[in-house]
């Protein structure tokens, strides 16, 4: 009996064609497609790492390196991968006229570009499931290591701070994949090293992370350190600044991301909207609210962004350590919040707002601190005192 849906029957090369129109269709920018043989170099590079310690605890495709790079471990019969990049908004739109003080956020989480991304993908493995081969979408997941199945795809080169850079559009995308076994004919033409000489993501970075081209510290990378569980480490707080999730300075100085960026002004239509959901734009997020939010309305509003088990306590941490750098001292909210914070139940917390205090100049405050025999808090109080946020300010304003 024949079946009541026959698969498609259409050549690789037909179905490369049509995976690539279907991708641009469901608003990819870019596709390629690779082999889906071994990704040695990325395991040896993750292996070399890992024992270097440069991971820093980060688990994702540095847990399973030989997982993470063997396509045919995720797929059975994998034989190519169909790469899909999709760009993301990179100028920054100006501060909320609301009352500060505001944290920073990375600009690939203003709003959900993995969502969009993930249809589009999954709109390309239906295709290719339709026409009876199997295929699985894997994006910002810690199956595949996504960067470099895109260089072997052509879509882009490695700068030196390791993103991936694609010519005339720079580092501002998301990548994901489509691990098929389909046998679609692949474009491998990885794209020569652009970067040349030019070093100023390794020499931007606020806390050089970049330790050599190509290679990061996660230890010291504050992208990962707002993520990362634990006390945030002391020696990084004031580099981390107003941000409370990611950061963009070794993008911002690149010449390609800054050249991109200048042609997307200048191609806007006046008034036009930012790329994605124009209702879910955040590049800024009220400290103050942040830090007096329940937790369920907490991650309602942020569950998207990693955080680590899912505890919105590691975002607290990040507004405290963002309060104590851009926060007004004399400001009576900022001066209740972290007085409130100082007699929290959770003694992480309540070092961290010792840290914002001092760091603040309102060590008045600390005479409500409960819970000082706690290590973490008597830890806190021992240590140096940080360098007095209002006084850079003011140098910086040149005294004024």
């Amino acid at each position: 009996m024949r079946p009541a849906h026959p698969a498609p029957i259409t050549s690789p090369d037909e179905l490369a064609l049509e995976v690539h129109a279907l991708g641009l269709a469901h608003g990819l920018d870019a596709i390629g497609i690779a082999s889906a043989e071994p990704l040695l170099r990325a395991r040896a590079a993750l292996e070399e790492r890992k024992a270097a310690g440069l991971h820093a605890g980060m688990a994702f495709t540095y847990r399973r390196p030989v997982r993470s790079t063997t396509p045919s471990e995720l797929v059975e019969g994998a034989a190519a991968i169909v790469v899909g990049a999709r760009r993301y908004e990179s100028i920054v739109p100006p501060r909320p006229d609301a009352r500060g003080p505001y944290g920073a956020v990375a600009r690939y989480a203003w709003t959900d570009h993995y969502g969009p991304l993930k249809e589009a993908l999954g709109a390309v493995a239906a295709h290719l499931r339709r026409n009876g081969y199997r295929a699985r979408v894997l994006a910002d997941d810690n199956g595949l290591v996504d960067r470099e199945v895109a260089h072997r795809a052509g879509l882009g080169w490695f700068g030196k701070n390791a993103n991936l850079l694609r010519p005339g559009a720079g580092s501002w995308f998301v990548l994901g994949s489509v691990v098929t076994s389909a046998p679609l004919p692949v474009n491998e033409a990885p794209v020569a090293d652009r970067c040349g000489a030019c070093r100023r993501c390794i020499d931007g970075c606020p806390t050089a992370a970049i330790v050599a081209p190509g290679v990061i510290d996660a230890g010291r990378c504050l992208a990962w350190l707002v993520q990362a569980p634990g006390t945030f480490p002391r020696a990084h707080r004031e580099a981390l600044g107003a941000r409370i999730y990611g950061c963009d300075d070794c993008q911002e100085v690149c010449p390609p991301n800054q050249r991109a960026d200048t042609a997307r002004v200048r191609a806007r239509p006046a008034g036009q909207e930012p790329a994605g959901d124009p209702g879910r734009i955040e590049a800024w997020v009220s400290l103050l609210d942040l830090l007096g939010t329940d937790d369920e309305t907490l991650m309602a509003r942020h569950g998207r962004w990693y955080v680590a088990g899912r505890d919105p306590r590691w975002l607290r941490r990040n507004a405290l350590i963002a309060v104590g750098n851009v926060a007004d001292p004399a400001d009576p909210d900022v001066a209740s919040a972290l007085a409130r914070y100082l007699g929290d139940q959770d003694p992480m917390l309540r070092a961290h707002a010792v840290w914002a205090c001092r760091r603040l100049g309102r060590e008045d405050l600390l005479d409500a601190l409960v819970g000082t025999d706690e290590p973490e808090v008597a830890e806190e109080l021992a240590a140096p005192s940080p360098t007095p946020a209002q006084a850079r300010r003011q140098s910086a304003r040149g005294g004024a």
